[in-house]
Order: C-alpha cells, then structure tokens, then sequence
C-alpha cells in the first residue's frame, strides 16, 4: 500500500455545475442513480476508501436544498459555495481546506458516481513519486477533426491519447499554488492541466471503463445497468416491532414527533416504525437485527433519535455496493391517527435513506378492537424492505 495513504488526505467532490438532467430544472448531480441522487453515490465511494480522511463537495449556491437532501446521514463538513466556472469552485474547495493542510487532494467530479475504490488507490500510490496523477483509459475510436460545414477536415493520430478521468490526485500545496497563480483568462478544462502549463509532470494510471461521467440522460440508465451487473441481486427483508404505551404527550413514529395523551416506552426514543423499517433492512442483507448493532443494553443509546438506526442500516447496504430500492411500512395502532402525518412521514423516511419519495409506502391499520393494540396498550409496525445488491 502506498505511503501516502493515511497520510492526510482530503478529497473535493466538486458538484456547482449547472448542467441539466433532460432539460428540466434538476441539475445532473442530483439525478437519481438505483433511487439514490447521483452525488451521493460519488461521496459516498471516496468516505469509504480506508486512504480518504475526509470529504468536502462545493455546491452551487443555489443548491444547498439539494445538498442536503443528497448527503443526508453522512459525515461530512459543511459543503463550500462554488465560483462562475469549475477552475473558480475547485479554487475555493481548496482555500477551504487550508486549515486542514492535507498532504494530498483528490479531485473528483460529483457527476462521475461509479469511482471504484482500486482506481483511487492508483492514483492515490502514484503521489508517492510525481505531484500529480491522472485515472486515465486510452483512446480505442478512430478519431476525426470535422470542419466548419461538418465534413471531415483530417483524421487525427490516436497513438498516445489517453481519455482522463477523475479523481484526479495532487500534492495539496503545489496544487493550491498553481490555482492561486492561474492567469486571468485562463480555464482549464482540469486540475491536472495547471500543473502541465507549470512544468511539471504528471503521470497517467490506469482508469476504468465503468468510470462513467453523468452527461445525458442515457448515461443514467447505463449506470443503472452497471451497477445492477450481469450478477445482481434483488434481496428482500422483513421487520417486526412493538413498543407499549407509557406516561408522555407524545410518541415517535416514522421520525416525526406526533402529539398524543401516551409515550411509548423504549431504550431509544422508541419509535416503532423506523425500528421495524430497520430491521427490515438489515435482514435483506443478513446483518443480524436492530439489537445486535444498538444493544438496549449500552446506556450511550438512551433516548437515542431512531433515525440513526435506519441510516446505519442503509449505509451497510452502500458499503456493499447495493441500493435500498423500495420500502413498505404498516404501522398498527388505534391511536394516533396515522392519515394526518403520512405524506410528512413518506418524506422523512425517503430523507433517511437517500431515495425518492415513490420508493417509500407508509400505511396504517387497526385491529378492530381486538389485542394489545385494539386496547390501545401499544402499537405495533411492520415493514418489507427490497435491496439490490450487485
């Protein structure tokens, strides 16, 4: 393993783009790849890397809302407004890092939601002798130069033309020099290109295919096929929990604080249904139950928010590779009506795991009277999960 891992590395996610996904409103970055926003997918690939100490996206102004909605549950500083143009947001992801004088920087593009974790390596290995590495794949295609009318004006020399990719990696400060240095005027078409126009070398290694950069809609759909792989795999899981009513005004149910005559009793905040949804979960990938993971024994999980639980579940499932495609939660109880809170609970949920809101169905019954929940002793929840898995 290379020296410079561990060594202090940053990476910058950089997602201030403004480009469409199918003409509409939603910038690329926050199109949705298997249910989840395509920058989340990207972040999430660099947080798992053992040689990556931390993340920072730079988002466009604009698109805090968005921001949030995509990194939800993750561990990740606060994001860094961009610039007019990607040399400007790479700048300003940089000047943020200063306190934190990393030995190293990644620059990844948050379009780009399929980085695997042996091509960082790469290039993270190559630092250890040049001050820059390039992922790159080399040129297969017949190359032509067209003309002004369109017609082909010359056919171009393939040899020895490489198609770059990110992350690109560098030595933070020698980096941050060549940025703070740019000529005014000048727009790079990537990082690794200040480093070349300043003499310095940098080293090409390999990249990958399936690195794919999110352009159009069809590159959406072909990342869904390949992180469904010819092998994919679609699991299902169950929960089941139940919670009795104790002294309190209000209960915790599907994240949301509900005003009600009775608490429920519990070692967390006892909300039924995100315990249900997480067991659900984590049996679709066999990882044992909500216990196993936040034993109601360790005190450090007192009154502990739930929505924590699910969001652990969701991230086994993204370190695994896999998607949370599809969630059913049935919440059993007499009391409190459910009807009022659904639509706010739906969303809470999707929140949590990163997926649309169409991926999540809340519903609710009584039993007509009849057991512990017909007597209004407690309220039971049910809920299926479907993960893919590749």
């Amino acid at each position: 393993m290379s020296s410079t891992i561990g060594q202090g590395v940053q990476a910058l996610v950089v997602a201030a783009g403004r480009g469409l996904r199918f003409g509409g409103a939603l910038p690329k970055q926050y199109g949705r790849l298997a249910g989840r926003p395509v920058l989340r997918h990207a972040v999430e690939a660099l947080l798992r890397h053992p040689g990556v100490d931390g993340v920072r996206v730079v988002i466009h102004p604009d698109d805090r809302e968005l921001y949030e909605a995509a990194t939800a549950g993750l561990a990740l500083a606060d994001p860094v407004a961009g610039g007019a143009t990607r040399a400007d947001s790479v700048r300003s992801g940089l000047e943020a890092l200063v306190p934190v004088a990393p030995r190293c920087v990644l620059v990844h593009d948050g379009a780009r939601p399929l980085v695997d974790p042996d091509l960082v390596s790469r290039v993270l290995a190559a630092l250890d002798d040049h001050a820059g590495a390039v992922p790159a794949v080399p040129v297969a295609d017949t190359l032509k130069r067209a003309a002004g009318d369109g017609t082909v004006a010359e056919t171009v020399a393939r040899a020895g033309l490489w198609r770059a990719q990110t992350p690109q990696g560098f030595h933070f400060q020698r980096l941050l020099a060549v940025h703070r240095g740019r000529p005014a005027g000048l727009e790079p078409t990537d990082d690794a290109q200040l480093l070349e126009l300043a003499g310095e070398p940098v080293v090409l290694v390999p990249g990958s295919e399936d690195n794919i950069k999110i352009t159009h809609d069809g590159d959406l759909a072909r990342a869904e096929r390949m992180l469904q792989g010819p092998a994919g795999e679609i699991r299902v899981g169950t929960g089941f929990d139940v919670h009795a009513f104790a002294a309190g005004d209000h209960v915790w149910l599907g994240g949301l604080r509900i005003a009600h005559d009775r608490g429920l009793a519990g070692h967390s905040d006892a909300d039924v249904a995100l315990h249900a949804l997480t067991d659900a979960v984590l049996g679709a990938i066999g990882a044992a139950d909500i216990g196993h993971h936040f034993p109601p024994s360790d005190p450090q999980w007192r009154g502990a928010a739930s929505d924590r639980f699910l969001a652990h579940a969701a991230g086994l499932v993204a370190a695994r590779g896999g998607a949370v495609v599809h969630v059913d939660l049935t919440i059993v109880c007499e009391r409190p009506k459910i009807g009022p809170h659904r639509a706010a609970m739906v969303a809470r949920i999707a929140g949590i795991l990163g997926i649309a809101p169409d991926r999540v169905s809340v519903k609710a019954t009584t039993t007509e009277g009849l057991g512990f929940t017909g007597r209004r002793e407690g309220i039971a929840a049910q809920a299926v999960a479907t993960v893919r898995l590749p």
